[in-house]
């Protein structure tokens, strides 16, 4: 015989379940003995599943879930979207910019060039933001990345004026623009050429630079001459004329062959020749600024030439302007000069190096002080400045037109003047302030004009 269960739902599908079985063949009531009761209750619910709270917690934490990774990607496209406008908006060609050369540069492509913008990569800090060493494109060019934050309105007075005046000059002795591009939120980036050797003033001034990498005066001379060579064609040499009003040891670069080019037209101005530029906004950097340019704001040619010369007394000197604890320099020049003792002038380490002739190391530094004369009209203009540097080494009057002897003539009428202000000076320790400036000249020259002084870079 056999014994067994089966069970049977046809098409349908169930779940059997033996809760208890007891077999005998002859006791027909062992059935009594089997224990029905505590068994568990198999009786399907009455309720459905889906209204159950594991279903419910189980659809709420999904739901919960999707959409949370639905807002996600949400916020991740649109931020896609809005990087990829920016993008096209930062990268589309502007109608200014039609007008002039360069052409602007890719943001991803300065990036790139940049490495990021890497601390690493940080070559100087001006005055509105890190400078960065890169190199652009397949060509491997080595650039010089200027980055001007948006925050600065007069960096974006700046840049323009950058981009429309150093974009199109081209001469061996001014540093070259390469490109622009905008960054994020507005901010401003300008490529130049790179230059090897850095600025001026960390060859003239870093007390502890080796003898290696200090100028001698051959090259300081050299370098003198390639500036005013630069400066004589922003004034004469191109289609309009360009006043720089801010030349200074700072703003003068080395290339890799140590020749000097002048950089950084942050605050440059063009006019056409033969016309005068209006009066602006006193800007420059203390020390640097010609008197008339403190008293009216107004600029000129002979603004440059002035900062030109204080550029020869500090090259030469080895000392700023305006230092704590010392006389300002054109002041201390004069007074050496009037003591006939200008050759104590010269930077001391070139003093002990040597290389250097007195008679040549004088007329420099007359140059200087007649460059730097109170009276515009009475400081020369930068072709005889250029000129009188080729002949500085033999002493030839290059121009023919008795230029030695006007020079000398023109810092004995300058003495008077600064003798005059010194006396105003006495009892006073420190360089005069604007304001100093100020009243000093109130008394004898209207200050009508500008009467807003900002101090350059």
């Amino acid at each position: 015989m056999y014994v067994g269960f089966t069970a049977a739902t046809g098409q349908l599908v169930q779940t059997h379940r033996i809760l208890a079985w007891s077999f005998s063949n002859s006791n027909f009531s062992a059935y009594q003995g089997l224990i029905t009761s505590n068994l568990p209750s198999f009786v399907p619910p009455k309720d459905s599943i889906f209204k159950s709270k594991g279903f419910i917690a189980g659809i709420s934490v999904a739901s919960i879930a999707f959409l949370g990774a639905l807002l996600i990607f949400f916020i991740w496209a649109r931020r896609r979207s809005i990087k990829r406008r920016r993008d096209e908006e930062r990268d589309a060609i502007e109608e200014w910019e039609l007008e002039y050369w360069p052409h602007r540069i890719r943001y991803n492509d300065i990036l790139a060039a940049t490495k990021a913008f890497s601390e690493e990569n940080v070559i100087g800090i001006g005055g509105n933001g890190k400078v960065y060493k890169g190199v652009l494109g397949p060509g491997s060019i080595e650039i010089a990345v200027k980055c001007i934050p948006h925050e600065s309105q007069h960096g974006m007075k700046e840049f323009l004026a950058e981009i429309s005046s150093l974009g199109r000059l081209k001469h061996r002795n001014l540093v070259g623009l390469i490109g622009w591009c905008k960054q994020d939120k507005g901010g401003l980036m300008l490529a130049y050429e790179y230059m090897e050797n850095g600025s001026l003033d960390k060859r003239v001034f870093f007390s502890d630079c080796d003898e290696s990498s200090m100028l001698s005066w051959d090259a300081r001379l050299s370098v003198l001459k390639d500036v005013a060579a630069g400066v004589l064609y922003l004034h004469e040499g191109w289609e309009v004329s360009v006043l720089h009003r801010d030349i200074k040891a700072s703003n003068v670069m080395l290339d890799k062959s140590m020749n000097g080019r002048l950089g950084d037209f942050g605050l440059a101005r063009m006019h056409e020749h033969g016309q005068a530029l209006g009066t602006t906004r006193v800007v420059g950097t203390v020390g640097y600024m010609a008197p008339e340019v403190v008293r009216s704001g107004k600029a000129s040619a002979k603004t440059d030439v002035f900062g030109f010369g204080v550029l020869v007394l500090e090259v030469v000197c080895g000392r700023r302007p305006v230092e704590d604890g010392y006389p300002p320099l054109v002041e201390w020049v004069w007074g050496l000069m009037e003591k006939k003792e200008m050759v104590m002038a010269l930077d001391g380490r070139l003093r002990l190096k040597g290389g250097w002739e007195e008679e040549e190391v004088e007329r420099v530094l007359h140059l200087g002080l007649v460059c730097v004369h109170p009276d515009p009209s009475s400081r020369p203009s930068m072709r005889q400045v250029v000129k009188f540097l080729e002949g500085a080494r033999d002493g030839e009057e290059s121009d023919g037109d008795g230029m030695e002897m006007s020079l000398l003539q023109k810092v004995e009428s300058a003495s008077s003047w600064f003798a005059k202000y010194q006396k105003w000076a006495v009892g006073r320790a420190h360089h005069p302030t604007f304001q100093d400036v100020k009243q000093s000249l109130s008394s004898s020259i209207s200050l009508s004009g500008s009467d807003i002084i900002v101090e350059g870079r």
